[in-house]
C-alpha cells in the first residue's frame, strides 16, 4: 500500500463531508494537517483526488473512484472495532467446551446457568463426548477448553486444572440385597454380573486399572456395556446387575432405597474433574471469563 490507513481515513472523512474545515472537526485535528494528509496521499498516487473550492471541495474523477473502495474500507474497519469491543465487552461471542454427561451434570451445568444470566449475548455450545475424544478435540482446535474426568493421557502444551473431586462405587438393587452392608472382598466382582460404561471413557479406564492393580480381581466380561450413566442406574435399579458409576449419578437413587452401595475391603480412590486447556492457543475474553469462574 503506498500510503498509510491515517491518510485514507481522512480522505474518507473530507469526501463525506465535502469540507475541509468539517472534516477536520470531526477528526478533532487541525485544517492544515488535514491538508497536508491529502497532499501525502495525492502525492503517493500521483493524480489528484479533490477539486477545491471556497465553499468546499469536490471529488475528482479519480477520487470518486478511490473513494468506492476506501468507503468500504473503513466502513468494515469501524464495523471490525465495534464487534471486537462488545467482544472485549462481553455483549457478544462465542465459547466451544468439550464435556462428558458426567462432568456436564455435575460440574459445568449450574456454571453456565449463571454465566449465560450474566452474559446472554454470548453463544455457548457443548460438544458432548468421552474424555479421549474431547481432548482430541482440543488438540484440533475444535474446542476452547475441555472438562474431562482424570485419569487422562495429558500433552506437554496442556494446562490442567483441578476444580472437583468425584468416587466412583458399584450400586446394585432388587436381587442383591444379601450383599448390603456386607463389606465384601474384590474377587467377588468376578461373580456378579457387571454394567459398565464402554472401555473408550475415563470412568471405565480407571477402574479396570484399580482392579487389575488389586491382584485380587479375576477380569471378567461385563453383563452389559452402555453408553450413559443414567441408563447403567436404570439397569441396575431393575436388578440386572452391579452398576459401576460415579456417585453423583446414583446419589438420588440410594437415597430413596431403589439402589445401595456396595462396600469392598479395596475401593477405588477419588479422583479429579478437571478443566485442560491448550496453552499455545490464546482463548477468546468470553471464554476467558468464565475460565475464571470455574477456576476459583
Amino acid at each position: 500500500m503506498s500510503a498509510n490507513y491515517e491518510h485514507y481515513r481522512i480522505f474518507n472523512t473530507v469526501a463525506e463531508c465535502g469540507s475541509i474545515t468539517a472534516a477536520a472537526e470531526k477528526l478533532f485535528i487541525s485544517q492544515p494537517a488535514v491538508s497536508q494528509s491529502l497532499k501525502s496521499l495525492e502525492a503517493a498516487l500521483g493524480c489528484t483526488l479533490f477539486l477545491r473550492f471556497s465553499k468546499g471541495v469536490k471529488l475528482t474523477q479519480e477520487g470518486d473512484l478511490l473513494y468506492s473502495y476506501v468507503k468500504r474500507g473503513c466502513e468494515s474497519f469501524e464495523n471490525g472495532e465495534r464487534k471486537l469491543k462488545k467482544m472485549l465487552d462481553m455483549e457478544k461471542g462465542e465459547i466451544r467446551i468439550g464435556a462428558s454427561d458426567m462432568t456436564l451434570k455435575f460440574f459445568l451445568l449450574p456454571w453456565l446457568e449463571k454465566y449465560h444470566r450474566s452474559y446472554p449475548g454470548i453463544k455457548i455450545t457443548v460438544t458432548n463426548g468421552p474424555t479421549p475424544e474431547t481432548l482430541q478435540y482440543l488438540r484440533d482446535g475444535k474446542i476452547d477448553f475441555g472438562a474431562v474426568s482424570a485419569p487422562f493421557d495429558c500433552d506437554s502444551d496442556f494446562a490442567v486444572q483441578k476444580v472437583r473431586r468425584i468416587k466412583d462405587i458399584f450400586v446394585a438393587g432388587a436381587g442383591f440385597f444379601e450383599l448390603k452392608d456386607k463389606v465384601l472382598p474384590i474377587s467377588k466382582l468376578s461373580k456378579l454380573p457387571l454394567i459398565c460404561l464402554d472401555k473408550r471413557t475415563s470412568t471405565r479406564r480407571y477402574v479396570d486399572d484399580f482392579l487389575r492393580n488389586t491382584g485380587d480381581y479375576e477380569p471378567s466380561v461385563p453383563e452389559f456395556e452402555l453408553a450413559t450413566s443414567e441408563l447403567i442406574v436404570e439397569f441396575a435399579k431393575r436388578g440386572l446387575g452391579v452398576g459401576l458409576v460415579v456417585a453423583d449419578f446414583a446419589e438420588k437413587a440410594i437415597e430413596s432405597g431403589s439402589l445401595f452401595k456396595l462396600k469392598f475391603e479395596k475401593e477405588p480412590p477419588e479422583r479429579d474433574i478437571c478443566i485442560v486447556t491448550d496453552s499455545r492457543v490464546p482463548v477468546s475474553p468470553a471464554a476467558r471469563r468464565l475460565l475464571s469462574i470455574l477456576n476459583t
